[in-house]
């Protein structure tokens, strides 16, 4: 029940109110951590980035053992046998705003895990019916380089789809192992950006990835503007508010 000498309405008056200006600190803390997420995302493109340049800083020949130890993007050199008769392509990959396939083609080294090799990007045949031509000539021990890499991550969910139909398997954002249950063998957790001077490779215009940092940081202070603004009709709103009550 309302208190004695005050109505009703004035108690229902004051809940609303009361609820708005907690709806209003609730949506000021969640712009600030979105905030703060987005500018953490531009520090990790920023880490990510850094480390595509060092890359190239050195090519590093590498031996029997796995590619566990080395670090993101480094270029390195390694000898293998290409399967071709078990290819992935990887689905929902653009160039240049024109859809098309990555080819991803294991390189098989003895008493290895094998590594999948990206070969670069080939056009959409216009028909889902009618996949690319990726066949490989070479049949004998090649020696290759190339960036490590990690598979390509979905923005979403929504483009995932594992590996299918006959070989070459058409694929959209698989895991590493969803790809070595398909192939039947063990797979290396990183693939192989194919170096664009290799000849067994196809459009290779290989960027870090994901958004630009300065566009995530972008997104920080747009965030934050709206707590700010947040903040302010809570002020603007509770100041009505007691000025209401002095006029009452």
């Amino acid at each position: 029940m309302p208190a004695r000498g005050q109505p009703a309405g004035g108690v229902r008056a004051m809940l609303s109110f009361a609820a708005l200006m907690l709806l209003a600190a609730l949506a000021a803390l969640a712009f600030v951590r979105l905030g703060v997420w987005q500018w953490h995302k531009g520090r990790v493109r920023e880490a990510e980035r850094a480390a595509f340049v060092r890359g190239t800083d050195a090519l590093v020949t590498v031996g029997p053992g796995s590619l566990a130890g080395l670090p993101p993007y480094q270029r390195v050199r390694l000898t293998g046998t290409l399967d071709g008769a078990h290819q992935f392509l990887l689905d929902n990959r653009s160039y240049r705003g024109n859809p098309g396939y990555e080819v991803l083609t294991p390189l098989l080294r003895p008493g290895e895990a094998a590594l999948l090799v990206d070969r670069g990007w080939v056009p959409f045949t216009g028909s889902r019916a009618q996949l690319p031509d990726v066949t490989v000539t070479a049949t004998d021990t090649q020696t290759l380089s190339g960036r490590l890499a990690a598979l390509p991550v979905a923005g979403l969910a929504l483009g995932h789809a594992p590996p299918s139909g006959p070989w070459p398997q058409v694929t959209s954002f698989p895991s590493t192992a969803e790809l070595a249950a398909a192939l039947g063998a063990p797979l290396e957790e990183r693939i192989l950006l194919l170096d664009p001077a290799s000849p067994a490779g196809y459009v290779r215009d290989w960027q870090p990835v994901g958004l630009p940092p300065l566009r995530h940081f972008a997104y920080a202070v747009n965030w934050w503007v709206f707590a700010l603004m947040t903040v302010v009709f809570w002020a603007i709103a509770a100041r009505h508010r007691r000025r209401a009550g002095s006029a009452a």
